[in-house]
């Protein structure tokens, strides 16, 4: 998943991103408030991780706006304020959740699973496949007890096909998900098709793939 982390505190933006990144996450990172309006704008996220407090603009703000535009990322307030009123305030404005600082990054993990869970209708973090079943906390893929070894970009993106079933999904939302900022990466929208393909060899060698369907010129669906 694409996370957003807008932070001043460079240090702690840093840190942040270097746990996530070992999580699975691509993150990219904004220490003002015009460089994250400028990354709401050219990219989409899955998650942004907001400070109130930055030194060119007010949090809330930036909030506002994205929400304004129907941002679909989840965002999650932190920030060194600690009274009642912002905390309300980033809520009512649309943020998923409050995290004041200092704060776990495991309990971030924790508190971004669980938005995961609310927003796709997910009772837990296991999500049956057909006859298989994925972990997403713990990254697995199995069939029958049996795991199936998957790359992180191929996990990534059965992760993300099976999040959005039953919608199709363009080649290039994929791309996006899978490698961040396409406009500052070299990629190629064969890469898609090629990680489709070794995901299809990986899962078909042990059960029913017929749930994976390619959306003639236009990309993949899920059919759960």
């Amino acid at each position: 998943m694409n996370v957003l982390i807008i932070e001043d505190e460079k240090s702690l933006s840093h840190e942040i991103e270097l746990y996530l990144n070992k999580e699975g996450f691509n993150c990219d990172s904004a220490f003002s408030g015009g460089a994250a309006r400028d990354r709401l704008k050219d990219n989409s996220y899955d998650f942004v991780l907001l400070d109130i407090g930055l030194p060119d603009a007010d949090g809330f703000d930036i909030l506002k706006e994205a929400k304004d535009k129907k941002n679909e990322a989840s965002f999650i307030v932190l920030t060194a304020r600690g009274e009642i009123d912002d905390k309300i305030k980033g809520l009512e404005l649309g943020a998923d959740d409050y995290l004041p600082k200092p704060f776990s990054l495991l309990e971030l993990k924790a508190r971004m699973h669980a938005i995961t869970r609310r927003k796709h209708g997910l009772q837990n973090d296991l999500i049956s496949i057909g006859e298989f079943e994925m972990d997403v906390q713990n990254r697995t893929l199995t069939h029958s007890g049996n795991n199936i070894k998957l790359t992180k970009k191929e996990f990534d993106l059965l992760n993300y096909l099976t999040l959005h079933k039953n919608r199709v999904l363009t080649r290039m939302q994929l791309t996006e998900h899978i490698w961040g900022d396409v406009m500052q990466d070299d990629y190629d929208s064969n890469y898609i098709d090629v990680h489709i393909k070794n995901v299809r060899k990986k899962l078909s060698a042990a059960g029913d793939i017929s749930f994976l369907e390619t959306v003639r010129g236009i990309g993949y669906r899920m059919n759960l």
